[in-house]
C-alpha cells in the first residue's frame, strides 16, 4: 500500500543532503551523478575503515566522513541515505537507516530473499521513512517514455517480454559475483534487470520456472527464465556472465512492438515497430552523467512531496521481484548463508 503525499520531509529551496554507505564502485558512479541531479548536495560518506572513508571524501569533497555505518546513520545532516554495499548487507545497512530516521534508497538487488525484503518495507511503514529499490533503468527517460507508450496502447495487448542481459566475467571465487558470502550469482546482480522489466511491464507473474548453469562455488553462471502473467502474456529472459551477448529487450503486443537497443537496461534509443507503417525511432542519447542521477532525482521529488514510496518502483513490487528471484534460486539449488 502506497502512502499519499502529506508533509514535505525537505523543505522547497534547501538541498537534499545525501549520505552513502558503503564508497564501492558503484558508489563512486552515483556520486558523480548527483552532480547532475539539481538541488543534491553530497555531504557524508561512511565505510569499515576511515581510509576508505577518507579517500571518497578527498575524490568527492564529501565534508562528513565516519569509520562505521551506525555513525553516518545518526549524521543529523543526512536526509537521505544511498546503500551501495555488497547484496547481504542491504537489509541491515538499510534498516539501520530506517530507524535512525534516514529514508533510504538502497540498491538492486533489494534484499537476498523475501523475509529480508519485507522487513525492510515494515521497517520503512512503521517509520514513516521513505524507501526504494535503486533500479536505475527504470527512472532513465527512455524508460518513461516506453511506459507512456504502454498506456497510450501504442502496442494493444502485450503478449510478449523478452530481454537477455550479460557479460563475460573470468572466473575467481573470491570475486564478489562468484562468492555466495557476498551474494554473488548471474540472477541477483544481472538477471535482476530483466526479471524487473517484466515486472514494469506486466505486474507479478502467476508462474515462475527456468534452467540455470551452476558454477563451481555454487552460484547461478547463467540461466533461461520462463514466466507467466494472469492475462496469458508471457516473458523469456536470459541472463550470463560467461559470454558478452547482445543485450536486447523487446515488448511484444497485439498493435505493435518495442525493440529496446542494446544495451536495453541502460537505455539510450528504441525503435517502435507498428504493421504497415514507418518505424519511429526514439533517441534518449546520454549528455551528461551515466543515468544514476534520474533515481536520486525521483527521490528528491518524493522527499519534497513528502511521499514515502515511488509510483515508479513501489516498494510491493520490489518484495514481488525479490520473491520471483528467491523462488527461482531454489528451484536451482542456490542458496545463501543470509537465506531463512
Amino acid at each position: 500500500m502506497m502512502a499519499s503525499a502529506t508533509t514535505p520531509f525537505v523543505p522547497a529551496g534547501r538541498p537534499v543532503r545525501w549520505g552513502i554507505l558503503g564508497p564501492g564502485r558503484i558508489a563512486r558512479k552515483f556520486a558523480a551523478d548527483l552532480a547532475h541531479a539539481p538541488g543534491a548536495e553530497l555531504v557524508a560518506v561512511g565505510s569499515r575503515n576511515q581510509a576508505n572513508a577518507d579517500a571518497f571524501g578527498d575524490e568527492f569533497g564529501v565534508p562528513n566522513r565516519y569509520d562505521s555505518y551506525a555513525d553516518l546513520a545518526n549524521d543529523p545532516d543526512v536526509d537521505v541515505v544511498y546503500i551501495a554495499t555488497p547484496h547481504p548487507a542491504h537489509h541491515d545497512a538499510t534498516i539501520l537507516c530506517l530507524r535512525a530516521g534516514k529514508h533510504v534508497l538502497v540498491e538492486k538487488p533489494f534484499a537476498m530473499n523475501a523475509a529480508e525484503a519485507c522487513e525492510m518495507v515494515e521497517a520503512a511503514r512503521a517509520g514513516n521513512r521513505f524507501l526504494m529499490e535503486a533500479m536505475w533503468t527504470r527512472f532513465r527517460p527512455l524508460m518513461a517514455k516506453v511506459r507512456q507508450l504502454l498506456a497510450e496502447g501504442a502496442l494493444g495487448e502485450v503478449q510478449l517480454v523478452t530481454a537477455t542481459i550479460g557479460w563475460m566475467s573470468s572466473f575467481d571465487p573470491e570475486f564478489r559475483l562468484y562468492n555466495p558470502l557476498l551474494g554473488g550469482g548471474a540472477l541477483l546482480d544481472g538477471g535482476v534487470y530483466p526479471v524487473s522489466f517484466a515486472s514494469m511491464v506486466l505486474g507479478a507473474p502467476t508462474e515462475a520456472c527456468g534452467v540455470a548453469t551452476i558454477g563451481e562455488s555454487g552460484v547461478d553462471e547463467q540461466e533461461t527464465i520462463a514466466l507467466r502473467y494472469p492475462s496469458g502474456a508471457v516473458a523469456a529472459l536470459g541472463v550470463t556472465v560467461r559470454a558478452n551477448p547482445q543485450s536486447i529487450a523487446t515488448i511484444v503486443g497485439t498493435r505493435g512492438t518495442i525493440v529496446i537497443d542494446h544495451d536495453w537496461h541502460k537505455p539510450q534509443t528504441f525503435r517502435l515497430l507498428v504493421p504497415g507503417a514507418e518505424p519511429q525511432v526514439f533517441d534518449y542519447t546520454m549528455t551528461e552523467g551515466l543515468g544514476y542521477q534520474f533515481e536520486a532525482i525521483e527521490v528528491m521529488r518524493c522527499l519534497r512531496e513528502g511521499r514515502t514510496e515511488s509510483p515508479i518502483m513501489p516498494l510491493d513490487e520490489s518484495v514481488s521481484i525479490v520473491q520471483t528471484m528467491e523462488q527461482l534460486l531454489r528451484s536451482w539449488g542456490v542458496r545463501y548463508p543470509s537465506d531463512r
